[in-house]
């Protein structure tokens, strides 16, 4: 407590240099970063409206990837803003407290996000290795509390974290090179001996990136396996297009997050370090709704039918009721599903899921419902 009230009284602020060195350039680094913030936030907000609302794709699968992108959304908004604002400023005066609060936010959220990623793996692991007891395992309760453990685990560790950072001595330069409050930036600004507090950090970086890392390729591993003792052809492209979007996304983001924070300070290189971590706060989450849909069906199909859908007012009211909290009917996930060859399918709906597992068992937009 004595080190961060010293911390409050000798740096009351941070300055955050950004790309101050690249002025000239300043207006057309504004204009592109804003564009691609811009496309993030379009695809991921229709990736959280086609999910919640389309009575197709009420799954598991599709719950998970809702969050992943609310998750995302938020993400991106805690470093971005401030990145245009400090593109056209050149330099960006930031409080000591709110300097802590960017970078808590964006460890919370990232790892948050790792621990998404692998409870998603889990479920594919689950629905394409146990198919026939997918249903029984992967209930609406254990969903819940599968995210609810991602996201209270990330606050945590972000916390940890955190703490662990800003409780050293700031007592020299209080410039970071960098275009926001990231770990390795804040910390090569210590003035003092911090082999104990990277030796800290570095744990909690195990813990946030690498065995959730580990544990995916060990699912994909075993769902490998699996994919290759089907013996239709069709059937094993069906199975891997429901696994790579997701495999390539979690490649993207543990690939940056690994190279950026698990090494020693001694190889903290600022200039290149800003450029990983403008992929992986701008580049990547833009690529992630394209990935997820450009090799998804599923999500293309029910894209297709919210720009088709004539009645808007209709749409728009019922999202209305959604968001301030009036009940609307949800899908309750349980063992009892219907066959789809019993029932006609939904208006809209043309097809059966072509997914692997329990899905394959309902009609695109039948609601798993209790008896």
């Amino acid at each position: 407590m004595v080190l961060l009230q010293r911390n409050l009284t000798l740096s009351s602020e941070f300055i955050i240099l950004g790309f101050g060195d690249l002025a000239e350039l300043q207006i057309f680094f504004f204009g592109l970063f804003l564009i691609m913030h811009l496309v993030t936030l379009a695809g991921h907000m229709t990736i959280v409206l086609i999910t919640l609302f389309d009575s197709c794709l009420q799954t598991p699968m599709y719950f998970f990837l809702r969050n992943l992108s609310t998750i995302e959304i938020c993400y991106i908004l805690v470093i971005v803003p401030n990145m245009l604002a400090n593109i056209l400023s050149g330099s960006q005066r930031m409080p000591f407290l709110g300097c802590a609060l960017q970078m808590h936010l964006f460890i919370s959220l990232g790892g948050a996000e790792c621990f998404l990623l692998a409870v998603m793996a889990y479920d594919r692991f689950v629905a394409i290795c146990k198919p026939l007891h997918y249903t029984f395992i992967v209930t609406r309760t254990v969903c819940v509390q599968m995210l609810a453990l991602a996201c209270i685990s990330g606050f945590a560790l972000s916390l940890t974290l955190t703490t662990l950072i800003f409780l050293l001595p700031f007592c020299q330069s209080h410039k970071i090179n960098h275009f926001f409050c990231d770990i390795p930036a804040v910390l090569f600004l210590a003035c003092s001996d911090t082999q104990a507090n990277e030796i800290a950090v570095f744990l909690v970086c195990l813990l946030i990136l690498l065995i959730p890392f580990l544990l995916i390729l060990l699912s994909y591993g075993f769902i490998i396996a699996a994919i290759l003792r089907i013996h239709s052809a069709e059937g094993r492209s069906k199975a891997f297009s429901t696994c790579t979007g997701h495999l390539l996304v979690s490649l993207l983001h543990y690939g940056c997050a690994i190279f950026i924070y698990i090494r020693p300070r001694s190889c903290y290189t600022p200039e290149q370090d800003k450029i990983v971590s403008l992929i992986y706060t701008n580049v990547t989450p833009m690529l992630y709704p394209m990935i997820y849909s450009l090799r998804n069906k599923e999500v293309k199909g029910a894209l297709k039918r919210l720009l088709e859908r004539h009645d808007w007012t209709r749409w728009w009211s019922h999202a209305r009721e959604r968001g301030m909290g009036v009940h609307v009917q949800e899908p309750i996930w349980s063992s009892h599903c219907t066959p789809c060859s019993s029932v006609p399918h939904p208006e809209g709906c043309s097809e059966v899921l072509q997914v692997p597992g329990p899905y394959r068992a309902l009609s695109c937009g039948q609601r798993w419902n209790k008896p």
